[in-house]
């Protein structure tokens, strides 16, 4: 019919959006550390929505809410990079440069207690020296790159000043955008796309913003308690082992075992302040697996860890350190729309085997009308003579 517009295929649909897709990934490739700012600072604002719109029910208009939450997180930012991160560099960096130290110890005691265990001491013991030597050439050099980088990083006029102002802007008028880009769905799939969104946010908030409390939290139970019993670089283990924790097991084990490697270079002799260490990292344990995790992230959050840690490895290797940012975000984006896909395969004819049904036939209408109405229709459509309009010979014409 003339003015009726024409579907367009779900293929057509499918490769223009795949085309763009593409295209936004290219970009992100191309652009790289450009658009880093602005990626932060959305990231920021999406984390913060939620503190904004409970500070408006509370009572405060939307640009006094942000405000307050921007002089608050700023206040933050500032105090964790003058108070926290020189510690943790300078314990980092003593570290390194210890643990030559500490190997070379170990290996003396193994080779002293248990000299079965190392068959061949000398070329062991070579061997052992040299890493040593390696690590105590490389660590160094490797803490005083990491520390150039890390003040060129946070020192840089992009992160300190365009962060803060795009998440103050977004978080300002964050809702606006989310209905903007609402009102900008496909009319024909928008229901099906903003349950998809529901499922991606749920699954990355509840992973951000659980996971980062339980970070917090761990992060100062292990600083501070190793801190008070004494133990030497504790701050930093304690910091390095809550950051890990995000991944099961793997925080408690590289962190306890750095812990307790260090308590007993530090503490021969002591058994009691080495139970002390131990048992800060088995209360932790015990803490987090009871109440920290299930309570607070729960198990509706949908990232495994060998998703999420694949996510770091593909998105970091592919866009740097942009890419290391976007992989948890993109992690329950593509998790939340390979269980969509997998959901319609259950439900497709490849799955169980019977065909789908057709489309059914267009509608017939049936109108009803009284008895002897199409007779009476029809006789009025019979065609009556009409007389002959011409006219006639005239007076005195034959």
């Amino acid at each position: 019919m003339q003015g009726q517009m024409m579907r367009i295929p779900v293929r057509k649909q499918l490769i223009w959006w795949g085309v763009s897709a593409l295209t936004l990934l290219v970009t992100l490739w191309l652009l790289g550390g450009a658009v880093l700012p602005f990626i932060l600072g959305a990231g920021i604002a999406y984390l913060l929505d939620p503190l904004a719109d409970r500070l408006e029910r509370a009572g405060l208009s939307r640009t006094m809410s942000v405000v307050l939450i921007t002089l608050i997180m700023v206040l933050a930012f500032v105090a964790v990079i003058l108070l926290v991160v020189p510690l943790l560099v300078r314990q980092a960096t003593a570290l390194i440069e210890t643990a030559p130290q500490m190997i070379a110890q170990g290996r003396a005691f193994i080779e002293l207690r248990f000299p079965d265990l190392i068959p061949d001491g000398g070329q062991t013991t070579g061997t052992l020296t040299e890493m040593s030597a390696a690590l105590r050439e490389q660590g160094t050099a490797l803490a005083a790159r990491v520390l150039g980088s890390l003040r060129g990083f946070v020192g840089t006029v992009a992160l300190l000043v365009i962060v803060p102002v795009v998440a103050f802007y977004l978080l300002l008028d964050w809702d606006k955008m989310v209905a903007k880009v609402d009102s900008l769905l496909p009319r024909e799939h928008a229901a099906t796309i903003r349950q998809i969104a529901l499922e991606i946010d749920a699954a990355l908030a509840g992973f951000l913003r659980g996971q980062a409390l339980v970070i917090l939290i761990l992060g100062t139970w292990y600083a501070f308690g190793l801190m008070l019993v004494g133990l030497p670089f504790g701050f930093f283990i304690g910091i390095m082992a809550a950051v890990l924790s995000f991944i099961p097991y793997v925080g408690v084990l590289i962190g306890g075992a750095t812990a307790i490697g260090v308590a007993l270079f530090s503490f021969w002799g002591d058994p009691l302040w080495i139970g002390a260490v131990i048992a800060i990292f088995a209360i932790g344990q015990i803490v987090e697996g009871n109440y920290l995790q299930p309570k607070i992230v729960g198990h509706h959050v949908g990232l495994h860890p060998v998703w999420l840690l694949l996510a770091l490895s593909v998105f970091g290797t592919l866009f740097g350190f942009v890419g290391l940012v976007l992989a948890v975000p993109m992690a329950a984006a593509l998790g939340v729309l390979a269980r969509f896909l997998l959901a319609r395969y259950r439900e497709s004819g490849a799955y169980t085997g019977q065909a789908a049904p057709g489309d059914p036939a267009l509608p017939v209408l049936v109108e009803l009308v009284p008895r002897g109405t199409l007779e009476r229709e029809r006789a009025a459509a019979v065609v009556v003579p009409v007389a002959s309009t011409e006219p006639g010979p005239g007076p005195g014409q034959a």
